[in-house]
């Protein structure tokens, strides 16, 4: 984060120092990051307070301050120097507090946390930063990462991790960034109409890209038009000076150009995208190779990243990458050199015995889904005899859809040819993806539904052999990631 003392940050926040007087306030500097884990504290960062589900970080504030903690932004004293927050009705309602699992104290917090990065944001970028915001039903995370990858050859990047994309991951990673932070990366999720405008109003982009317009989280949102109208808030934060870049092979996205005024750049394999990609070609890994085609000229590309599905997530990183002046065959070499960088997603390992693991257990929607299955496909066409597994657990959160979502994919796996279907969990959406599959290809005992992971775990060391390829995916909170990484433990 940028320095500010003490006192700079409470006339930000709207806050009342606690434990501090107003002259050691003015004279102590915050000069590290800010954190919500006082394991992570830095010498000189900030503390923030916040109550969870388990824990209270009011309760760790005194330790965070003894690890080296300039302060502590709270909602109430805690006996070290702090900064206490008003009630989130005090704060301003452009603040961009988000739902979030806390009580009134930690609403509180994150609204001050949201005020501090919203001002730190505007300062730098009246400096230069160029922030560049990320959002799409599927791909975010693996978009956010190839972009931060196209840029790092231009200059400072600050992206974050993992999918740290909420109320809280959003102004945490603004804060990141410091005077030579030259770009700042950001990635937008949402459950509710708003989220989005609330985020962009926190960081506002001059860079937007909206990937596609799926049905994740429809349950919350209840029609693929409401999710829509949210994701195209990216694109309405955008000033006319900025760019808007969608994607033209989604009629919702590539309709979002009528709500912005910042100019539009299209990217897709249709004819009509300005920066296309064309002769696309799979390797044995399901690895895509294609022909970067855009005004600034042609290069030939080899992503390292995994799925047909990554084609697009390239094209919209290699349009940032263009709009920041890097030429095709610098975008080229950085997308070839950028493999997965965020864990459980499409994440491809080979064990000692040719077993193939595609870990990408940290989310799914029906269109993720979709992705997984078909890049499992090719990968088991590579080899003779190779047979292919999909472990699958629940979509999440996509309400009175669920059923029929989850039958789709278990037909969708007998049209693709997957070889061995585990569908892993209980309850009526993975009864209707195992009986989609047996009514659709008349499998029998090739598709196996399993209470948990253990029991998928002990099917699979059973019966892998080698040369086999497994795809495990499932939300995140099925819990399949550890599965998927005690399959690499070894030949079993």
């Amino acid at each position: 984060m940028i320095a500010l003392t003490v006192a700079q940050i409470a006339e930000l926040v709207s806050g009342e120092l606690a434990d501090i007087s107003p002259q050691e306030a003015a004279r102590r500097v915050v000069s590290g990051t800010v954190e919500f884990d006082s394991r992570a504290v830095t010498p000189g960062g900030l503390f923030l307070a916040l109550p969870g589900a388990r824990s209270d970080g009011h309760d760790f504030a005194k330790g965070a301050v003894e690890a080296g903690a300039a302060a502590v932004l709270a909602a109430r004293p805690v006996g070290v120097p702090a900064i206490i927050v008003p009630p989130v009705a005090a704060i301003d309602a452009n603040a961009g507090v988000l739902e979030h699992d806390v009580d009134g104290a930690g609403a509180a917090v994150l609204a001050a946390l949201a005020k501090l990065a919203a001002a730190v944001a505007t300062k730098l970028v009246a400096g230069g930063l160029t922030i560049v915001g990320v959002t799409g039903s599927s791909g975010k995370t693996s978009t956010k990462d190839l972009i931060a990858a196209v840029l790092r050859p231009l200059g400072e990047v600050v992206a974050p991790p993992g999918s740290f994309n909420n109320e809280l991951g959003h102004p945490w990673t603004v804060l990141r960034a410091t005077e030579d932070t030259d770009y700042l990366v950001l990635e937008m999720s949402a459950r509710h109409p708003g989220n989005i405008a609330a985020l962009a109003a926190i960081a506002p982009p001059s860079i937007a890209v909206v990937l596609n317009v799926g049905t994740a989280h429809l349950g919350e949102f209840g029609s693929r038009e409401v999710i829509a109208a949210t994701k195209g808030e990216l694109v309405e934060a955008v000033p006319a000076s900025g760019v808007a870049i969608l994607n033209a092979d989604d009629p919702m996205v590539a309709a979002m150009a009528q709500r912005t005024a910042a100019r539009v750049v299209r990217v897709g394999q249709s004819e009509g995208a300005d920066i296309r990609a064309i002769d696309v070609e799979l390797d044995d890994l399901a690895r895509p190779r294609f022909l970067l085609v855009s005004a600034s000229g042609t290069a030939d590309v080899q992503l390292a990243v995994h799925g047909e599905h990554q084609v697009g997530n390239a094209l919209s990183a290699a349009a940032v990458a263009l709009e920041c002046g890097a030429t095709p065959q610098q975008v080229a070499v950085a997308l070839g050199a950028a493999g997965p960088a965020s864990r459980h997603r499409m994440e491809v390992h080979t064990r000692a015995d040719g077993v193939t693991v595609v870990n990408d257990a940290y989310n799914a929607n029906p269109d993720s889904m979709k992705a997984g299955l078909q890049a499992l496909a090719v990968m088991a066409r590579s080899g003779e005899n190779r047979r292919s597994w999909a472990v699958l657990g629940e979509m999440a959160e996509l309400g009175d859809d669920s059923v029929t979502e989850h039958d789709r994919i278990g037909r969708l796996a007998v049209r693709l040819d997957i070889s061995r279907l585990v569908v892993v969990g209980t309850g009526r959406p993975m009864n209707a993806m195992h009986h989609g599959a047996v009514m659709e290809g008349s499998w029998g005992s090739e598709s196996t539904m399993v209470d948990d992971a253990d029991a998928a775990l002990a099917l699979l060391r059973a019966e892998l052999a080698p040369g086999d390829v497994v795809l495990v995916k499932a939300s995140n909170s099925a819990g399949l990631g550890t599965l998927a990484e005690a399959l690499l433990g070894g030949s079993q």
